[in-house]
């Protein structure tokens, strides 16, 4: 088994209770730069865990740090300012408003959030929502979903709005993002549009945790995998250890990963 000496996100004996029921068991991880792979058999504790890494669940037990800094117990909105974010298996766009509006509404410190600035700051509230437009037209192009962006994001297809919501995430200006199953129902090619952009943002400087079913993309995809089983973590190493741990073809059944 590998480590990581100066982990981006560290934790440290993470509970998770529901009733008689234990999700996450002391649950120690530590994750550094690049993409790695968060695996395990259904029920593994795989969602549950990003719901308390990322504020969505109250740990019942343990700490998580984030670049040094105890984020434990932090509302969403708190983890997210300190540059963790996430997407989730089912993606949460705003069906009504157009992939432009949902874009433009996630880059943080707008001046057009305060009502007092748009009479106040009169020119500078003006250059700040060109900003935040051209902002949003990067990073559709970026993602290739710019001939869309006129469009109700409700009636996009799955693969679209698994694009959008990562683009909403990343004009957040994050540090870390953590993928919840990003390539689902997705055709074969957007999945590799996607994998394709997730290494580009990589060589950026952009950091990844990416739960995925599919192993061979994991294998294929991540500089390092951490395999999780019952609440817990199994293993971790780089693809080819974890391939041939016996413990992790124990945990998927007896299949070889």
């Amino acid at each position: 088994m590998t480590d990581i000496e100066n982990p981006i996100l560290d934790v440290q004996g993470l509970e998770k209770h529901f009733g008689g029921i234990t999700a996450i068991d002391g649950l120690d991880m530590r994750v550094g730069d690049g993409i790695t792979g968060l695996i395990g058999p259904n029920g593994a504790g795989k969602t549950t865990f990003f719901n308390c890494v990322t504020g969505a669940l109250t740990p019942d037990a343990g700490r998580v740090a984030f670049e040094g800094t105890d984020i434990t117990g932090k509302r969403p909105s708190s983890v997210a300012q300190e540059g963790l974010v996430r997407t989730f298996q089912i993606p949460r766009e705003l069906p009504e408003m157009t992939v432009r509006e949902n874009l433009q509404l996630a880059p943080t410190e707008q001046s057009g959030e305060q009502l007092v600035n748009t009479w106040l700051r009169g020119d500078s509230f003006t250059d700040d929502e060109l900003r935040v437009r051209e902002q949003a037209t990067e990073m559709a192009e970026f993602l290739e979903i710019d001939h869309v962006l006129d469009v109700k994001a409700g009636t996009l297809s799955g693969g679209q709005r698994k694009l959008l919501e990562l683009a909403r995430v990343l004009l957040t200006e994050p540090d870390m993002i953590l993928l919840d199953e990003p390539l689902a129902g997705v055709n074969p090619t957007l999945e590799k549009k996607i994998l394709s952009r997730l290494h580009d943002l990589e060589s950026q400087g952009y950091s990844f945790l990416f739960i995925e079913h599919d192993i061979d993309v994991i294998m294929e995809t991540c500089d390092r995998v951490i395999v999780m089983h019952q609440g817990q973590v199994l293993t971790t190493g780089d693809p080819d250890e974890v391939k041939r741990d016996d413990r992790v073809i124990e945990a998927y059944l007896g299949e070889e990963v």
